[in-house]
C-alpha cells in the first residue's frame, strides 16, 4: 500500500491506456503521495504522515491534532 494516503484513504485507480489503434492495455492512476512529518504537541513528539496533497490541505484547515484523531478513527496507526 504505497499510494495510499492515511487521512483521505486515496488508494490508485485503474483503468486503460488507449493508443492510436485503440489497442488497450492497463495502467494505474496513482494519487500524489507525499511524506509530511508534524509536530504533533499532545505527544511531545514528530509524526511522519504519507498524506496526498489534498490530504495536506485537510490538515491546513483542520489542525493536525484533529487529523491524527480522524486517522486513529480510520484504525491506522500513528
Amino acid at each position: 500500500m504505497s499510494a495510499h494516503c492515511m487521512l483521505t484513504g486515496a488508494q490508485p485507480g485503474f483503468g486503460n491506456t488507449i493508443s492510436h489503434s485503440h489497442r488497450r492495455s492497463s495502467r494505474r492512476f496513482d494519487p500524489n503521495v507525499q511524506s509530511k512529518r508534524y509536530w504533533l504537541p499532545s505527544e511531545g513528539r514528530y509524526v511522519r504522515l504519507k498524506l496526498s496533497a489534498k490530504g495536506i490541505k485537510t490538515v491546513d484547515t483542520i489542525g493536525i491534532e484533529a487529523a491524527v484523531a480522524r486517522i486513529r478513527a480510520r484504525g491506522v496507526r500513528v
